[in-house]
């Protein structure tokens, strides 16, 4: 089940957020992202985020957003592979007409999910907080990107 992002659910999605970075991102430090961690907990609270949850309540990733950018979409690595990163992007796609994200040139497997999602390369650069290339996509509703 998707539903809408609660106080309570804090700590558990920082910690799905830590996890999934530290899996898709080992070219990354982990001390990287554990360095990055209080200032994710302090923003989380202030995105558009959606998490999804078990029937036993347990809650396995979340996506969020800042309008129309995905600033991210993070699974639990045990919970991965299951369809949950599909279903909140199907989520968001059905908010929006129009979606971007970025994504590390190095994350091949996370660039594959959003291509057969329909979502295109349109730019490419660095990102300047870990020097690594990265890849700007997007995805439009009418398949014209």
């Amino acid at each position: 089940m998707i539903r809408v992002f609660q106080t309570g659910d804090l700590e558990r999605v920082a910690e799905i957020w830590l996890e999934a970075n530290a899996q898709a991102h080992n070219f990354i430090s982990r001390q990287y992202w554990e360095g990055q961690l209080e200032t994710v907990r302090a923003l989380l609270p202030r995105a558009e985020l959606y998490v999804w949850q078990d029937g036993d309540g347990a809650v396995h990733g979340f996506i969020g957003l800042s309008g129309e950018h995905i600033e991210g979409i993070f699974v639990w690595p045990p919970a991965q592979s299951r369809g949950i990163g599909k279903a909140l992007l199907d989520r968001a796609k059905a908010a929006h007409g129009r979606l971007s994200l970025n994504v590390y040139r190095k994350n091949d497997r996370a660039a594959a999910f959003y291509r057969r999602e329909g979502f295109r390369v349109r730019e490419e650069g660095v990102d300047e907080n870990t020097g690594e290339p990265e890849r700007r996509m997007v995805w439009e509703a009418d398949g014209i990107c």
